[in-house]
């Protein structure tokens, strides 16, 4: 039992995109957009507390996981989309909106939603792609040194070891179209907050960003079977999302 030379060659694809997205993202337009580091900071705090600590507090409460992560609720799809896409948009736009009412008095024009925009996707993209996929690639060398892995059951090894090379390397794809994502959504609710009479924006981002994770809802409740029908949904979702926070800018704002 191994894992193929072409699915440890794509892992460590996916930890040099996961990694590497939001660094250059930051960096390259550093100068030209004046982004700094501390909304880029306030956005990773904000995506722990919101996101990891008091929504996975109320996913413990709603969905009730037993012991092996089974939930309940995923045998009922439309109400498990609704609810975990519902979720995750109330949760991190308002701690987008909440963010920004603070940084607003220090920190202005759009470099702000975009450093937020970074930290926040940026943390996400290292967390869930980059260390996940670090511990893949791991375990990976170990399979084929040989070596024991005993904190791994023969199902996730055989898992491992059977995944298509292709869906290794789309992990790390998918990180970057959720910078994108997440650096759009910060644009639209950065107007919301600042932009005269445009309070509208925040439920809208928040309806955005739960239509977003409406598909990736549907594939953990298995109705949505298809990886790379997924994953295209979230390429679109990219781009329909980077489209409307650049409309909002043109129509709202300023590069200054």
């Amino acid at each position: 039992m191994t894992v193929s030379s072409l699915s440890i060659i794509f892992m460590g694809i996916s930890i040099v995109l996961a990694v590497g997205a939001p660094v250059c993202a930051f960096l390259i337009p550093r100068k030209k957009f004046n982004l700094k580091a501390v909304p880029l900071f306030s956005g990773a705090a904000a995506f722990v507390l919101f996101a990891l600590i008091l929504e996975r507090t109320l996913h413990q409460i709603v969905l009730k996981p037993d012991a092996a992560g089974n939930i309940e609720l995923a045998s009922r799809p439309v109400l498990y989309m609704l609810y975990g896409g519902l979720a995750a948009g109330v949760f991190e736009e308002t701690a987008r909106f909440a963010s920004f009412r603070l940084l607003k008095k220090k920190y202005g024009g759009i470099g702000t939603a975009l450093s937020y925009g970074i930290g926040h996707g940026g943390f996400e993209a290292v967390l869930i792609g980059g260390l996940t996929m670090i511990g893949n690639l791991a375990i990976s060398v170990m399979i084929n040194r040989g070596a024991d892995v005993p904190l791994l059951s023969g199902e996730q090894l055989t898992a491992l070891v059977s995944t298509k090379p292709p869906v290794f390397l789309m992990g790390g794809i998918e990180r970057v179209f959720a910078l994108i994502i997440q650096i759009s959504l910060s644009v639209l609710v950065w107007y919301a907050v600042t932009g005269k009479g445009k309070l509208w924006l925040f439920p809208a981002a928040v309806g955005l960003h739960a239509l977003i994770d409406f598909a990736p809802a549907l594939y953990q409740a298995g109705v949505v079977k298809n990886i790379y029908l997924l994953e295209s949904g979230v390429a679109v979702s990219a781009a329909v999302a980077a489209w409307l926070a650049y409309y909002t800018h043109k129509k709202v704002g300023s590069f200054k």
